[in-house]
């Protein structure tokens, strides 16, 4: 090879569609079996730029359980049906439709606003993208928060997650465009 050689860099790998045959494992979606006491269906749709549904898309959540404590059992891998993790990775269907059974979580410290912390790996993305759900009813909370305050407030109802008539929360995410949910930056 001549030294001279002038190399040219070559485009990044996109994170999926691939990755569907080897991150999906038994139970992924379910941080606690479904009918649990306390369970609830976390649920949503996955868009793109166009505002289609993106039938190929993985989410992976965390979050503390119902009274605040970040948890650190192992067996995320292997569900037992009794112990939650605190983690759940879910396949979005081919309607776009992502569900997972989880808490509520609760503030991991007094007066702080419940989230659940997300990332999302979807076509076209040359790396996973982060975001937060927070819970919708302590306005207080969410007010204070700072990563809620430090955005105008078109952009901070991209991260708070509607109530179900069930109890149940619903939160959609935008990956560009009109209502684009807001993305973590972390260095």
């Amino acid at each position: 090879m001549n030294n001279q050689t002038k190399l040219v860099p070559t485009p990044g790998q996109t994170v999926g569609p691939f990755y569907g045959y080897a991150l999906p494992f038994d139970k992924d979606n379910e941080l606690l079996a479904p009918g649990s006491p306390g369970s609830i269906r976390l649920q949503g749709t996955v868009y793109d730029g166009a505002g289609h549904t993106i039938p190929d898309a993985i989410l992976e959540i965390w979050q503390p359980d119902a009274e605040g404590n970040v948890v650190q059992k192992t067996g995320s891998l292997v569900r037992d049906g009794y112990t939650f993790t605190g983690w759940g990775r879910g396949a979005v269907g081919n309607s776009g439709v992502f569900t997972f059974t989880t808490v509520n979580p609760g503030p991991t410290s007094p007066g702080s606003a419940p989230f659940i912390s997300v990332a999302i790996f979807a076509r076209g993305l040359t790396n996973r993208l982060f975001t937060r759900i927070y819970l919708p009813e302590d306005t207080e909370a969410l007010a204070n928060d700072p990563l809620l305050s430090s955005l105008d407030p078109e952009r901070r109802k991209t991260l708070i997650a509607r109530r179900d008539a069930d109890g149940g929360l619903t939160w959609d995410v935008r990956l560009q465009g009109e209502g684009e949910t807001v993305f973590l930056d972390f260095q």
